[in-house]
């Protein structure tokens, strides 16, 4: 029974989520300090507030709703989605098009039996194995 959990424990893959996750727990931190020490101030200043917006209540029927706190943690959101965006997810889509461009699609045709879409040189469906005449792929177009 050990050794089945001390097996599944060395496999590759949950060391390597388990790294994903730590490291992903760290940049976490970065972003959220990022954020809370430079954007949540700039919103701030242009809303001439302080930057901080938890002191906002309002008083309804006697009972107090704090809704500064839901809108710190609303901008911070929005701003951490907006950082990870622009500074993240955006320049490594643009370099993975850059350097990994994507290969051509091979033309397809649809089988004359079936008509799934099969390779214009295919012979054979792959999905009724029905036997067809390849058509002559144009090269050097």
């Amino acid at each position: 029974m050990l050794k089945g959990f001390r097996d599944f424990m060395m496999r590759g893959n949950v060391v390597d989520m388990a790294v994903g996750v730590v490291i992903g727990a760290a940049f976490t931190a970065v972003v959220t300090g990022f954020v809370s020490a430079f954007l949540t101030p700039l919103v701030g200043v242009v809303v001439g507030a302080a930057g901080d917006f938890s002191s906002y209540t309002a008083d309804i029927a006697g009972v107090k709703f704090p809704y500064g706190q839901f809108l710190n943690v609303l901008i911070a959101f929005f701003m951490t989605a907006a950082v990870l965006y622009f500074c993240i997810v955006l320049p490594i889509t643009k370099a993975t098009a850059r350097y990994m461009p994507k290969k051509p699609a091979a033309p397809k045709r649809p089988c004359p039996e079936c008509l799934t879409e099969i390779p214009q040189a295919a012979r054979r469906c792959s999905a009724c194995t029905a036997h067809v005449e390849p058509l002559t792929v144009p090269t050097g177009v």
